[in-house]
């Protein structure tokens, strides 16, 4: 059951309905929030069934999708449609698609065969190459209200943040050490450093914000008979 997302699924269904669907879309937003469930209804909607409809994921025994699954997408969409109507392929977690499979996969946005459609489904929409990126029309995807937190994922972040936070403000030996012993079987490089992302993204804010109550208190201090130590009282707490 689709939950949420009604602008985008009437944009797209407006585009079927006039005729006027792009050849690839790609998905962005958080993960979690639907965009792949989105997909696989909106291509029933639009009439399109196995066989006709493939789904490239990440194999659990690889971090990246590489080159062999989008050699494999290109060949199925080289045949006939099974049903007589449209070819749809679903790219889940397109920014895990190593540099050889992102050149590879340029080659089916650049010349579209028939009558197929591509969905790209990423969170991660900047580690995706522009070449691919400008090719592909994009629709942004929110988190629905009411949508529960995914826990499990929440907790995983906030252990590996615990970890990476000591090697952020290390040595570069000590660095060096955490990549070198890193088991990418069990910890991906993406997770790492959309870990960091997030954290960074939020110190930013933060800074942002002390910024502004800096500038703000010292202009009252300058400007208004406002007591100097209540002043600075009310700073660092909020610091």
């Amino acid at each position: 059951m689709l939950i949420g997302h009604k602008k985008q699924w009437k944009f797209l269904r407006d585009k079927f309905e006039n005729n006027q669907l792009s050849h690839a879309y790609l998905f962005t937003g958080a993960e979690g929030i639907g965009k792949k469930l989105f997909a696989k209804e909106f291509s029933e909607l639009v009439g399109c069934k196995f066989p006709d409809l493939k789904i490239i994921s990440k194999k659990e025994d690889k971090t990246e999708l590489d080159v062999s699954q989008i050699r494999e997408a290109q060949n199925f969409l080289s045949y006939k449609s099974y049903n007589g109507g449209i070819k749809i392929v679903v790219i889940d977690n397109a920014h895990l698609m190593n540099q050889e499979a992102q050149n590879c996969f340029l080659k089916t946005l650049e010349e579209p065969k028939g009558q197929t459609l591509l969905f790209l489904i990423t969170s991660k929409p900047d580690m995706v190459l522009p070449t691919i990126f400008s090719r592909c029309q994009t629709i942004k995807f929110f988190k629905p209200a009411g949508m529960p937190e995914n826990q499990k994922k929440l907790e995983k972040e906030k252990e590996l943040l615990k970890d990476l936070l000591p090697v952020i403000n290390s040595t570069f030996a000590e660095k060096f050490k955490y990549v070198k012993n890193i088991d990418l079987e069990k910890q991906s490089v993406t997770e790492i450093i959309y870990v960091l992302q997030q954290h960074f993204r939020k110190d930013l804010i933060k800074n942002k914000k002390i910024l502004e109550l800096t500038e703000e208190i010292n202009n009252k201090l300058i400007f208004t008979n406002a007591n100097p130590k209540l002043a600075l009282e009310i700073l660092l707490i909020n610091i």
